[in-house]
């Protein structure tokens, strides 16, 4: 199979003592392309060195909403600087996040837009983490259509049909990960059932919420294999023919190859 993660956080501290064995694993399992996703400054930082570092990773550079009211002078215009570096990809992870009381809501507005914005005048897909706030994400996506078309991805998606064919009429692809396999999901499985091949993407959200059967382990780009398979059987496809679609579908978004 040829796959394609297209988002894993490999900067993190799970992945310190093995960061190039993991690599390695995930092109053992044939995970051809791996994108590592900033959430904050140093985290981008991080990303675009871990880009240079190994040939399949590509950098997506951005300040995920929970730490948007943790930015300090400067922040901002780095990640700006590193949007135009070698092996970037995408702008994110963005969006807007109700769960967690960590930024305040009219903020984490402001960071969205300005992650469109910037993805707009850069041409690079934004990608969008979205948390109990779906009304909200799409109320600002609509409003950020009015500009122009917008070329995002619904990273790790496990919302409502609604919402996923309210993302789709605006252009936006829709990722799933992990969440997908668990067997109490039966909705999100039917959601996904509907979406359109040509939007289909898959990744891991590494370390965080490994798929069945690896469910209680770190989760590992090498993992992505068994949300492809889940989706494949949805769609009545191959592991191979799914993995072949939504490695194209990536490949083409993110102008990759």
């Amino acid at each position: 199979m040829k796959l394609f993660d297209t988002h894993a956080h490999l900067d993190e501290e799970a992945f310190h003592p093995d960061q190039t064995e993991t690599v390695q694993r995930a092109i053992d399992a044939g995970v051809e392309t791996i994108l590592t996703i900033g959430i904050t400054a140093e985290s981008s930082q991080r990303a675009v060195d871990l880009a240079a570092t190994f040939p399949n990773v590509y950098a997506v550079v951005g300040i995920q909403p929970n730490y948007v009211a943790q930015l300090k002078p400067g922040d901002w215009e780095l990640i700006e600087t590193l949007s135009t570096a070698p092996k970037v990809v995408g702008i994110g992870e963005t969006g807007l996040d109700r769960y967690w009381d960590y930024a305040p809501i009219d903020l984490q507005r402001e960071y969205f837009s300005r992650h469109i914005q910037l993805s707009r005048k850069l041409d690079l897909p934004f990608v969008v983490h979205c948390r109990e706030a779906e009304a909200d994400v799409v109320q600002l996506l609509q409003q950020e259509a009015q500009g122009g078309p917008l070329k995002g991805i619904m990273h790790s998606f496990c919302g409502s049909p609604e919402t996923a064919a309210a993302c789709l009429a605006l252009g936006l692809h829709i990722s799933f990960a992990g969440m997908l396999t668990f067997k109490k999901n039966d909705e999100l499985r039917e959601t996904a059932r509907q979406i359109p091949l040509d939007r289909l993407l898959v990744e891991t959200d590494a370390p965080y919420l490994a798929p069945v059967p690896m469910r209680g382990k770190r989760n590992e780009p090498a993992f992505v294999k068994h949300t492809c398979a889940c989706l494949a059987e949805l769609h009545q496809k191959t592991p191979e023919e799914m993995a072949d679609i939504t490695t194209a579908n990536a490949k083409t978004l993110f102008k990759i190859g």
